[in-house]
């Protein structure tokens, strides 16, 4: 075998292993904040790995999805969508909320 095709088969068994290594993403969760409120109020997610949330606002004024729990704060303008990229968590319950309106907008991410 040529040193070249020695090389390239040790290069692509490592970056198979490394694939293998990463932790597995589940399907993106989706969040709708309406009226403010979040809808679902209440998401389960296995712990252990990292998950994607996609939250859109149906508001008419800005929110602000916020976690200290799960280290996140972004503010969402009417009809925008943005991605939350988190975890993995350990098991556990996780608060979310709407930072400018925590009274109505809050919820909970579950790790299980």
């Amino acid at each position: 075998m040529a040193e070249k095709d020695i090389i390239f088969s040790r290069l692509a068994l490592s970056l198979a292993a490394a694939a293998t290594a990463l932790p597995a993403m589940a399907a993106p969760l989706h969040l709708v904040l309406e009226s403010h409120h979040f809808t679902p109020d209440h998401i389960t997610v296995p712990a252990g790995k990292r998950f994607k949330l996609l939250v859109t606002s149906h508001d008419t004024t800005p929110d602000e999805f916020e976690s200290p729990d799960l280290r996140v704060e972004k503010i969402l303008m009417p009809g925008q969508t943005i991605t939350v990229m988190a975890g993995p968590l350990s098991p556990g319950r996780y608060k979310f909320y709407d930072d400018y309106h925590p009274e109505s907008a809050h919820g909970i991410v579950e790790a299980k």
